[in-house]
């Protein structure tokens, strides 16, 4: 059976889950990271040595880094729906994907540690207005994209999706100033319609919150 190491509240664990969900794949989750604690363990590093969530086993075969295991979940068990066939498709996909990881996350991140996982009394709010607004630009950027498409590689849902799809329920729930961008909204919109986003993904972090 398929593995999956990582607790639910995890925005990467959030990206393999949801690719599950959409899968339909018998599964099983084991709590790990955060309060569960176990990522220093010999047998987790043994499966990840960085030590980090999530990790999944599916049949003997270890993956970590989430974006690597939505890839290949997409390819193994969604060729053709999840994972392009197409060489230019998987390229298209692939591109948005790592522009998620190198552009808009580092500045998404930093905006949701600095407003949520900081005590009020140290938060810097100059610098958590600066990420929110680099963050603004970026998904500006995506909202001219997805003029010419229902969701990001075309108009079906990808694998391209899941990493940019999983950040937008915490970017439109935190209180920060946001742009109006009409089509990347519909595409919000779009998502939440999926019972598998609204399983995985749009899960409370309120556990997460720091207070002084």
């Amino acid at each position: 059976m398929l593995t999956v190491w990582g607790r639910a509240t995890s925005s990467n664990v959030q990206k393999v889950m949801w690719t599950i969900g959409e899968l339909g794949l018998e599964h099983r989750r084991i709590d790990a990271g955060g309060a569960y604690g176990g990522l220093d363990s010999p047998d987790y590093l043994a499966m990840n040595p960085n030590g980090k969530i999530p990790v999944i086993d599916d049949g003997g075969t270890l993956v970590w880094e989430s974006n690597a295991i939505v890839r290949y979940l997409a390819g193994r068990y969604g060729a053709g729906t999840l994972g392009p066939k197409d060489p230019g498709a998987r390229a298209a996909a692939d591109q948005w994907m790592d522009w998620m990881l190198t552009t808009l996350y580092p500045d998404w991140i930093a905006t949701f540690f600095g407003l949520v996982r900081t005590a009020p009394s140290k938060r810097d709010p100059q610098a958590i207005a600066a990420s929110a607004a680099r963050a603004a630009k970026h998904y500006g950027l995506l909202d001219a994209h997805l003029a010419q498409s229902a969701y990001v590689a075309g108009d079906n849902l990808t694998m391209a999706d899941i990493p940019i799809g999983s950040t937008l329920y915490r970017y439109y729930n935190m209180e920060i100033e946001r742009p109006r961008l009409a089509n990347l909204e519909a595409y919000y919109a779009r998502l939440t319609e999926r019972p598998a986003y609204r399983d995985h993904v749009m899960i409370s972090y309120e556990s997460l919150r720091a207070t002084d």
